[in-house]
């Protein structure tokens, strides 16, 4: 596809500033203060040209919408180019109802079981979730159909760790100026650094039960 864009692409566009690029998408929270007007913000968005091409995910709750764009097309996931100016088009109807994005509540979550065998771990899971295989990447990854649950991949592990631990692995999406502040909490909660090497990408850190969590950004995968 000739209109695909890196993350790097999306946030040096100009008028995306209300975005975070999370995981695959680009995500934006927009708090409202009610669900009345969170309500007319989704009306504003269905309303925009192209929405209902481009499919953007959209979750209202009492205090805020959180609207969520990536493309899933012929073996591609992530963003495209018109991901950028549908995102200047919502900012803009969200600027018209006096509301405002507040990049903090972005986050996206990954869930990583490890295993020695994929092919031999996934069917279960695939089972109890009621998920599928990823489009563009059906060997490693499980998605919700309804996009609704977090995703699933399966690391692929040359033998068990000996020490039992990382049995749960999940990856934390945060915009790359919020993961200091929540590396700095996780420590301070009793967790510690397992590594570091690939930051900015990503740092892990473990509780005490040996079990990981990656503090991801899209910084440095471009």
């Amino acid at each position: 596809m000739s209109d695909q864009i890196s993350p790097k692409q999306f946030r040096e566009s100009e008028g995306v500033e209300d975005w975070r690029v999370v995981g695959d998408g680009a995500n934006a929270f927009f708090r409202t203060g009610s669900l009345a007007a969170g309500a007319r913000l989704v009306q504003a968005i269905g309303a925009l040209p192209g929405v209902d091409d481009l499919r953007p995910d959209v979750d209202v709750r009492h205090d805020g919408v959180t609207v969520r764009m990536v493309a899933f097309i012929e073996g591609y996931g992530g963003m495209i180019q018109g991901h950028v100016e549908l995102a200047r088009k919502i900012s803009a109807a969200a600027r018209k109802l006096g509301l405002s994005a507040d990049p903090s509540a972005v986050q996206s979550l990954l869930v990583i079981p490890g295993a020695t065998s994929r092919a031999e771990v996934m069917p279960f899971w695939r089972a109890v979730l009621g998920y599928e295989p990823r489009r563009d990447s059906p060997a490693e990854d499980l998605v919700d159909p309804r996009n609704r649950g977090v995703p699933f991949w399966f690391e692929q592990m040359k033998e068990p760790r000996r020490d039992g631990g990382g049995a749960i692995h999940i990856a934390v999406w945060v915009p790359y100026e919020q993961a200091e502040a929540r590396i700095a909490a996780a420590l301070a909660a009793g967790g510690r650094m397992v590594r570091d090497e690939f930051a900015p990408s990503w740092w892990t850190l473990a509780d005490a039960a040996g079990n990981e969590a990656d503090i991801a950004t899209t910084k440095g995968r471009d």
